[in-house]
């Protein structure tokens, strides 16, 4: 199995590395996305763009070590991402390369505009990257659609009109709990990794383990059945 989770900014997969920790020890593929080297975070204060972004992409770098993951960033622009046709284009030349039979990312109703924008290319990508036409528009080498059904997870949102599911993380909550502590720790968040472990616990009681990750989930380009239910 193939995974892709696709973010805005690094550490916007905090949220998902137990989930992505577990298929890495089974042997699935993983690969981490960023559609912004996340430039313009206040904790940086007037560090020159040139080290901001260095340091992003060692962040970056450092998160995919630790859970075996691949790891790609796109440079749309830190808070200024429009959700258009050639940021979905580009990120569905990625998916036809990486061939995810799962991507999860944002949820539809973030606050923060990049986070919206991110879940909806993430969404359209999933289409572009079957046709063939558009894949290769302006492309000097030929580029294979990928027409597998992909299901997308999404963040949780309590306003969201699709199914939820948990995934139990108890035998990578050390993994999840040191990258949490590792971003605390260089951006100095209130949040500790005591209360990080503690939420993760939360939803291991809501769905009977001990520690659990919850997502939304729906299909796109589902495969068929024999009948309607």
């Amino acid at each position: 199995m193939n995974i892709m989770a696709v973010f805005a900014h690094p550490d916007d997969e905090i949220g998902c590395i137990g989930t992505l920790a577990r298929h890495t020890a089974r042997g699935d593929k993983v690969m981490l996305v960023w559609t912004t080297l996340g430039e313009l975070a206040s904790q940086f204060g007037d560090t020159s763009y040139e080290e901001v972004t260095r340091i992003r992409r060692e962040h970056g770098a450092w998160v995919a070590e630790q859970i075996g993951a691949e790891h790609h960033f796109f440079e749309i622009g830190d808070s200024r991402m429009t959700g258009d046709r050639t940021e979905a284009l580009a990120l569905a030349r990625l998916y036809a390369r990486f061939q995810p039979n799962a991507v999860i990312t944002w949820s539809d109703d973030h606050p923060h505009p990049d986070h919206r924008m991110t879940a909806k290319i993430a969404y359209d990508a999933i289409t572009l990257a079957r046709i063939p036409k558009i894949l290769n528009e302006d492309q000097p080498a030929h580029i294979e659609p990928w027409r597998e059904p992909v299901r997308f997870y999404q963040y949780y949102a309590d306003a969201s009109p699709y199914p939820e599911v948990f995934v139990d993380i108890s035998e990578s909550i050390d993994t999840s709990e040191a990258v949490m502590r590792y971003y605390q720790q260089f951006y100095k968040w209130k949040g500790t990794a005591e209360e990080y472990r503690g939420g993760r616990g939360r939803l291991g009681t809501l769905s009977g383990v001990k520690y659990a990750e919850r997502f939304n989930v729906r299909s796109a380009h589902g495969r068929a059945v024999a009948y309607l239910d």
